[in-house]
């Protein structure tokens, strides 16, 4: 059997920071990503868990700029749209935060829930079908720190329509199901605070308020 590695206190500690600074990024330099970097995190990504083992993230990669334009502009609807929610200081506030990076990461990815794959043989999922995305949420999550730990930054933009944004990625499969779109990129700056808690939308709850016990 394989010799485990030693997670060590400075580790523990490092990974606790991690933790921490790894925030939602909405601004991002322009700067592209190394050659080969991206890829380098899909995959680290692919080593998430997943229900049975099915494995079902799909990732496609958004390079062409017909398709980044379209799915700006169908962002930039459903925002207006959302705008409409709220009133008073909400409102203003809703319109003040910048709430995606399209305009400016130099990297963007689709990420898709294979909803019937046969990976995996359906193991685990008979009772809760829904584990296959949250299998997916986990690679996103995966990423997610892996792209913070080499100093790159995520956004995940949920303000789009999913089967908008499959019909301009021309994804025919039925079965692909939208469970993110990701702007990947250098972040203009570093915060270990969310900027939804520093902009006065919403702060973090009291950990007591997220535990129960019986």
């Amino acid at each position: 059997m394989p010799t485990p590695p030693v997670f060590d206190l400075q580790f523990q500690q490092q990974l606790d920071a991690l933790f921490r600074w790894r925030r939602d990024v909405r601004h991002f330099k322009t700067d592209p990503l190394p050659s080969g970097l991206l890829d380098n995190l899909l995959e680290t990504a692919t080593l998430a868990p997943s229900v049975g083992n099915s494995q079902p993230w799909r990732f496609v990669v958004v390079e062409d700029q017909n398709c980044r334009k379209a799915i700006r502009d169908n962002f930039e609807a459903c925002n207006q749209e959302a705008l409409k929610d709220y009133d008073g200081q909400k409102a203003e506030t809703y319109a003040s935060l910048k709430l995606s990076g399209l305009d400016r990461a130099p990297a963007q990815v689709a990420v898709f829930c294979d909803s019937h794959t046969t990976v995996g043989q359906g193991l685990g999922q008979k009772t809760m079908p829904e584990t296959l995305k949250y299998s997916v949420v986990s690679s996103i999550q995966t990423l997610w720190l892996s792209a913070r730990a080499q100093g790159v930054g995520i956004g995940w933009v949920s303000i789009i329509e999913p089967d908008m944004i499959k019909e301009i990625l021309d994804i025919q499969q039925d079965s692909w199901d939208l469970v993110a779109y990701l702007c990947i990129g250098y972040p203009e700056e570093e915060h270990d605070v969310p900027e939804l808690v520093r902009f006065g939308w919403q702060d973090r709850l009291p950990f007591d308020q997220t535990v129960l016990r019986r």
